[in-house]
């Protein structure tokens, strides 16, 4: 039977009870007790964080796990208190939310949309959480999403890249902090075209689920506006740990720029089957042949060592940014955990504190208050600078980073360097551009459970 590793304050549930919540309806209802579903009555909340703690998105489901802990922590009190010291929003006091202590339940996604879905479900319906945040994957993100909206209940999501999350599949319960393909894009483009010229042809090596597909159409979108062509798109499974096959056809395709459209452990293999095949060593079309990561994370730099040096991605945040929320979140993560926090760390912390500070804001834990309160704020000292929740989509809108690959890093944590900050303007887009879904894209109704 499938383990779903959802803890229970701290105990955890693991085989037929675990399971059980596969048998339970998928269609929720809120207790005619209460207004809306999970209502808190007591003197606690209960938050629940859903990330991958095995599969291939492990490492970054273990550094939001250790990010919400914190912002659990900040929210009741303890610690230093982190980004609620430079938070441009006053409405949280370190006494809980509205109250009442903050406790959490944790599931894990596996990188798995069912299984996801299943952990999230029994923490909604076992646990009684109000909120659910986390995640590493697109595909999950919009299957625990659906799910929060038929739930009633708020889906804060973590590390989600695709522009489906916030595009087709949007839903008026669920709210992206971390920025989309279709920004990496706008942010990434220019950069290269200025490194590397303006007459490139482009291979793909692609991710197969929703978020590789968005990645792919956005960079080839982009690269192809300033004058590249894309020789190729291959797609490759998640569950792939050996890219040799799909790097050696590269060599014969014309092409002198490979995009590595993968994520985590898949990200640091096919890069490292890459220079196995001496690809960054060769001239092609009379052109240094070159590798681009469209998405990174801190984490994956790591995994790939002196391969990731020079090689050109982008990021939603970076532990390096010198203002005063950044300073202060990367403070408190490196004395509880000893190392600095990766984006992944950083997005969970801010849209636990989002939620929370929604919450207070509203002075009511129902949905569509929440909703309410994040639709259209502006707010400032998280990280990125001045940022907007837009109210058509639930999209986050803020300064994009391009970074590169460390030449000469410092320590294991100097593995990239912001290239540029592309201004928030230029990775902006209307809510209903084709990549998101067009005119047929709709947030729908919220829903409290009721």
């Amino acid at each position: 039977m499938s383990k779903y590793n959802v803890t229970r304050r701290g105990a955890l549930k693991t085989g037929a009870a675990a399971g059980a919540g596969l048998a339970l309806p998928t269609i929720f209802t809120a207790s005619s007790a209460h207004a809306f579903t999970n209502e808190p009555t007591g003197s606690t909340v209960t938050l629940g964080f859903n990330v991958p703690q095995s599969g291939p998105y492990a490492d970054e489901g273990a550094d939001e796990l250790r990010a919400q802990q914190l912002a659990v922590e900040h929210l009741n009190g303890e610690g230093d208190g982190g980004m609620l010291n430079t938070f441009s929003s006053k409405a949280l006091d370190g006494t809980g939310i509205l109250g009442k202590k903050v406790t959490f339940v944790t599931g894990d996604t596996q990188t798995k949309s069912d299984a996801a879905r299943a952990s999230a479900k029994s923490m909604i319906e076992k646990d009684g959480a109000i909120m659910v945040n986390g995640g590493s994957s697109s595909g999950v993100a919009v299957a625990v999403q659906g799910l929060c909206q038929e739930a009633g209940i708020i889906f804060m999501a973590g590390l989600t890249h695709a522009n489906d999350t916030t595009g087709k599949d949007r839903k008026a319960n669920g709210f992206r902090h971390f920025f989309n393909a279709y920004m990496s894009g706008a942010a990434l483009a220019p950069v290269l075209a200025n490194a590397y010229g303006k007459e490139r042809r482009a291979y793909h090596l692609t991710a197969d689920y929703n978020w590789g597909w968005t990645q792919q159409e956005s960079i080839q979108a982009s690269t192809e506006a300033l004058g590249w062509e894309t020789v190729e798109n291959v797609l490759t499974p998640l569950a792939s740990t050996d890219f040799s096959s799909y790097i050696a056809p590269v060599l014969n395709s014309g092409a002198d720029v490979l995009v590595l459209n993968h994520y985590g452990g898949n990200m640091v293999n096919s890069l490292t089957n890459a220079v196995q095949f001496g690809l960054r060593d060769k001239m092609v079309n009379g052109k240094q042949f070159e590798i681009v990561v469209p998405l990174y994370s801190e984490l994956m730099a790591a995994g790939a060592g002196e391969n990731i040096k020079g090689v050109l991605g982008s990021m939603n945040w970076n532990w390096q940014l010198t203002d005063e929320g950044s300073k202060a979140f990367v403070k408190s993560f490196g004395e509880k955990y000893g190392r600095p926090p990766s984006n992944s760390a950083h997005t969970c912390y801010a849209q636990v504190l989002l939620y929370a500070d929604a919450v207070a804001r509203a002075g009511s834990f129902a949905p569509c208050a929440v909703v309410e309160a994040l639709e259209g704020f502006e707010f400032d000292g998280l990280g990125n600078g001045p940022t907007l929740y837009r109210a058509e989509d639930h999209q986050c809108f803020k300064d994009v980073l391009v970074v590169k690959g460390a030449e000469n890093p410092t320590n294991e944590y100097d593995t990239l360097e912001v290239v540029e900050v592309t201004p928030r303007a230029q990775v902006e887009y209307p809510p209903n551009h084709p990549m998101f879904g067009g005119d047929e894209a709709s947030l729908g109704e919220c829903n409290d459970g009721a």
